[in-house]
């Protein structure tokens, strides 16, 4: 489509965390690594501080290197590692956004591709730890890409299913409960030792 400018998204530049989420997290590492020198001693703390930082540097690093890409070919995503993949237009059935209600709410575009599957663009996401105010005119500029590369024919809403009923409200309410019972037949049944 000439004239038409490719979309690119990506983590490290449209997803930066609110000053406010910045601040607070550092005040809980600041004030739990105090307690946890206080009460592991040096050597406790350094473990822990090192166990911390390589489990979390590496998701860290995939997810700032997280995109995608709108253009001619359909839309490509990558989760961080490699070249990512292209869905084709003609794969694409539906575009929304999907909004996750927990303590606030987040907002995800995601694409449906023919077969059913579901898949989410990086970069292109909105939630109180990371606003974007752009993002409901990024996300309407990829319908618009959308729209000019299919066929109306071709665009179909899927049907709402199971997993679109699962919020993170409804799974707690399902484990909690769950957990506490599979706790209490576990105390009931094995018998203490005597």
């Amino acid at each position: 489509m000439p004239g038409v400018i490719e979309l690119n998204f990506r983590a490290m530049d449209r997803n930066r965390p609110a000053k406010s989420y910045v601040v607070l997290a550092l005040v809980v590492l600041v004030v739990e690594g105090f307690a946890a020198f206080v009460t592991l001693g040096a050597v406790g703390f350094s473990w822990l501080t090192g166990g911390s930082i390589a489990l979390l540097a590496p998701l860290l690093l995939l997810s700032s290197r997280s995109w995608s890409r709108v253009g001619a070919d359909g839309i490509t995503i990558c989760w961080g590692l490699g070249h990512g993949r292209t869905y084709p237009w003609r794969e694409i059935r539906w575009i929304d956004v999907r909004e996750t209600k927990g303590q606030g709410s987040s907002y995800a575009v995601r694409i449906f591709l023919e077969g059913g599957r579901r898949r989410s663009l990086p970069g292109l996401y909105r939630s109180d730890m990371h606003p974007a105010p752009d993002f409901d005119e990024q996300f309407q500029r990829v319908v618009n890409w959308w729209e000019l590369s299919t066929d109306q024919t071709a665009r179909v809403r899927p049907p709402k299913q199971f997993r679109d009923r699962l919020t993170p409200t409804v799974i707690g309410l399902v484990v909690v409960p769950g957990a506490v019972a599979l706790v209490a037949f576990v105390a009931l049944v094995v018998p203490a030792p005597h």
